[in-house]
């Protein structure tokens, strides 16, 4: 009897299942709608259906992968849980002081800072401190700590923060008061400064250890409920969860550290354009993901995602690191309107997966970038391997009641300039992560996936003149198959200030050696092999008296004179990239960083089988569809890509139909079918 791994995403709009054979690595997809109330339902459903379709007992799944947006949308949407905070003496209004940028410019007359995640009364200050070089200078006043705990017990303040100044230097007063904490309230969650954020800068460590505390309860409520779900089922594997770093972590790990969480789902999508860029043989790419409610673009070079310290998720700031990641509120289900001064606008409100698009006939009213494709011809009226029926009349009225009708534009060019305005702002972020960050866009390919990708992939590539557009093979599964294509990952850090040139380097080797033993101990937790292991060593490097730093690769697996030498020459070398400029200054090490990984058998990707002899054989009808190149309606075949053997050539204007997503082939542009069923499409 045959195993199975099945990766789960829950998206906005869709919930994405991917069943793998482990023995063969046939695959098998599966879409269903989301359920925004309780995402768990859709999770079930689709996992579900998937099983049943193809003949599998529960018993035969071994792994499951689930991307989330638990943790995401509780930031996001302010939804997290009550939060009782420790701090030092003296530190009671951290997050109120925060940093120059964060408040918000909402009038040239008010600043108004966003809303905390805790408040002032629920944050208890604990005489106690330690220096920057961890050398204990008060005392931890216990007493204190338990009159807080009882406090938080009192008013069933249930999920508690610890961020005590410097603990990433000596974390011992922040694990007893870890200790005194349970010891008084037993069922509390605790999460320490120390452990979800070994750096320096006390605001940050202390807001993202906040929110780690503000979304563990409903996230380790939803997995919880979730695991129950599955042992119901009979469903007897391992629980994973994409990391934000694109990493998977346990399930027990996730709960602990939920905030790692945050990018889950579109950390999945980049790690399945790293795996659908090797098999094309592609060295540079931008990740293009547009899916129901958002578009999430990413840039991968010499095939290493880029990787940042940290970003914004909503209002805040989380300095953990992820995958350098643009998000925009761009998808087939962002809402078209037009302003009070004739402004035409697309997006970010979302239509989402209810009501969803007016097309959906689920009683949305709001004309969508999905309505504008389907009144333009780009896709059918049955969609998602036929889930979902679209009412194309109701969407032509949607678009002509409230966007044609007010411009003065008849119905197909509002449609056109709905897409044309989507398209712009995609292509805003796709430069925010390339040109803003000194990578000229026509020296990538673009790989585009999510529902929706596939269709405006050719109009987003000619707009920053790339000609050379990659789309897999189940675009619209993609975030779940980079689930399955991921490995055990986890990042650790320490802020250990050291000045040129005297560099400590035996206090260096020391560091970095406990941050490698704390990685190897949770990949041996984790049932990784100890053969499989991998580790990298990077540091955070600024010149001195800057505000800011460099992660930098360290070559080398010691702390030498010549690896120190090699370390700052390279950070020069990024730092003149970033910044377009470098100094004849000191260089500051101002934090180490370990990264630990294993992989146990990622999937890779199925090379397709020939199934039909030639693309004529896949022609399923005719259909006009508007396209700017052919000014206005043009006849297109409608292949099934399903039925496109490799080496299939298919010359735009074309629309190729899959169960997961349509591609938009434009006038002028040819598609090649690799061995992998990816389509290459260049301009020719």
């Amino acid at each position: 009897m045959d195993n199975y791994s099945v990766a789960v995403d829950v998206g906005g709009t869709f919930t994405d299942v991917v069943l793998c054979n482990l023995d063969t690595n046939k695959q098998s997809v599966f879409k269903t709608p989301s359920t925004p109330d309780d995402p768990s339902a859709g999770f079930l459903t689709g996992l579900q259906q998937i099983l049943e379709v193809n003949g599998i007992k529960p018993a035969q799944v071994k792994h499951i992968f689930h991307g989330t947006t638990i943790a995401t949308n509780a930031i996001l949407e302010n939804k997290g849980s009550r939060v009782g905070v420790l701090v030092p003496e003296g530190f009671k209004y951290v997050l109120e002081i925060g940093r120059h940028g964060t408040p918000r410019l909402v009038n040239p007359n008010s600043w108004i800072k966003p809303e905390r995640p805790v408040r002032p009364r629920d944050i208890e200050e604990i005489p106690e401190r330690v220096s920057f070089d961890g050398e204990i200078l008060i005392p931890l006043d216990e007493s204190a700590v338990r009159r807080a705990a009882r406090r938080f017990r009192d008013e069933d303040i249930s999920s508690i923060a610890v961020s005590f100044l410097h603990s990433y230097a000596n974390r011992d007063h922040e694990s007893r008061a870890r200790e005194l904490i349970l010891e008084e309230f037993p069922n509390a969650q605790v999460s320490l400064s120390s452990e979800v954020l070994a750096v320096f800068r006390e605001y940050e460590r202390t807001i993202t250890t906040v929110l780690n505390a503000y979304v563990m309860p409903r996230v380790s409520t939803y997995l919880g409920n979730l695991e129950r779900a599955l042992g119901g089922e009979k469903v007897d594997s391992t629980l994973s969860i994409m990391k934000s770093n694109g990493g998977i972590v346990s399930s027990s790990v996730a709960v602990r550290q939920p905030v790692h969480t945050a990018l889950s789902g579109p950390a999945a999508g980049v790690m399945a354009t790293l795996q659908i860029a090797e098999s094309t043989g592609v060295l540079n790419c931008i990740s293009f993901d547009m899916g129901g409610t958002s578009t999430d673009v990413s840039l991968i070079k010499d095939r290493h995602p880029t990787t940042n310290l940290g970003g914004n998720l909503g209002d805040w700031p989380i300095q953990l690191p992820m995958l350098d990641i643009v998000t925009i509120g761009c998808g087939g289900g962002s809402i078209a309107a037009v302003s009070a001064s004739g402004v035409l606008s697309v997006g970010p409100t979302s239509a989402g997966a209810v009501p969803g698009p007016v097309c959906y006939g689920n009683g949305g009213a709001a004309p969508t970038v999905t309505d504008a494709n389907l009144v333009l011809g780009r896709i059918n009226t049955q969609i998602a391997g036929g889930i979902l029926s679209l009412d194309g009349r109701a969407a032509a009225e949607a678009i002509q009641q409230n966007i044609a009708s007010p411009l003065g534009l008849d119905q197909n060019a509002a449609a056109n300039g709905i897409l044309k305005i989507a398209n712009n702002t995609m292509v805003g972020a796709i430069r925010n992560i390339s040109v803003e960050r000194g990578h000229d866009p026509k020296d990538f390919a673009l790989v585009a996936y999510g529902g929706a990708g596939p269709m405006h992939a050719i109009d987003v590539a000619a707009l920053l003149g790339i000609n050379h557009v990659v789309v897999p093979l189940n675009p619209g599964i993609a975030s779940a198959f980079g689930l399955l294509a991921a490995e055990f990952k986890n990042d650790y850090a320490r802020t250990f200030l050291q000045q040129a040139p005297g560099y400590d380097l035996d206090g260096i080797e020391s560091v970095y050696s406990e941050l490698e033993a704390e990685g190897r101990a949770w990949l041996n937790d984790e049932g990784v092999p100890q053969e499989v292991h991998a580790i990298s060593r990077s540091a955070d490097l600024r010149y001195a008296h800057q505000g800011s730093e460099v992660t930098v690769p360290l070559s080398g697996k010691q702390a030498t004179g010549e690896t120190m030498d090699a370390l700052v020459q390279e950070f020069h070398a990024q730092h003149q990239q970033l910044y377009g400029f470098s100094l004849d200054q000191r260089v500051e090490i101002v934090t180490l960083r370990v990264t630990v990984s294993g992989d146990v058998g990622s999937v890779a990707l199925p090379r397709r089988d020939g199934v039909s002899d030639s693309p004529e054989k896949a022609i399923l009808d005719r259909r006009q569809v508007y396209f700017d190149q052919g000014n206005g309606f043009v006849s297109c075949n409608i292949y099934s890509r399903d039925q496109l053997s490799p080496g299939a050539s298919i010359s735009g204007p074309a629309i190729l139909e899959g169960m997961d997503s349509t591609v938009v082939i434009n006038p002028g542009w040819t598609s090649l079918v690799d061995d992998y069923g990816n389509c290459i499409i260049r301009p020719g």
